[in-house]
């Protein structure tokens, strides 16, 4: 198990469900804050959130787009993995994303949630 508290958010929505797409950034930006490790692991639709240029497309309501909280997470250090699978599933090719993702597949996502205080799926 990990030395320092951990939270891992799952992004499974994609750009189609954009209300459910703030959440696990805004928390991981929280969890920063309160000094507990935080990573989010896109699979699924998720791995298009972190596609290049996608994000600044994305607002709901007042809020500004989503584009602005990847920026503070990946400055504050949240880590970013996408799911390997999910980007050949999705016919994606492998270096289309945002700075900071790396790629990850099934093992890397269960030794994330083995190590987690906590795991929460958006």
């Amino acid at each position: 198990m990990a030395d320092r508290d951990r939270i891992l958010y799952v992004l499974t929505s994609g750009p189609d469900t954009p209300g459910r797409l703030y959440a696990p950034f805004i928390l991981a930006l929280a969890a920063k804050k309160m000094d507990v490790d935080s990573t989010i692991f896109f699979m699924m639709k998720g791995v298009l959130v972190a596609r290049k240029g996608v994000a600044e497309d994305i607002r709901v309501g007042s809020m500004p787009a989503l584009s602005e909280f990847i920026r503070q997470a990946r400055e504050e250090g949240v880590e970013f993995v996408v799911c390997e699978q999910s980007t050949q599933l999705l016919g994606l090719s492998r270096g289309d994303y945002v700075e900071g993702c790396r790629l990850g597949g099934p093992i890397t996502l269960n030794d994330l949630t083995l190590s987690s205080k906590s795991t929460i799926v958006f």
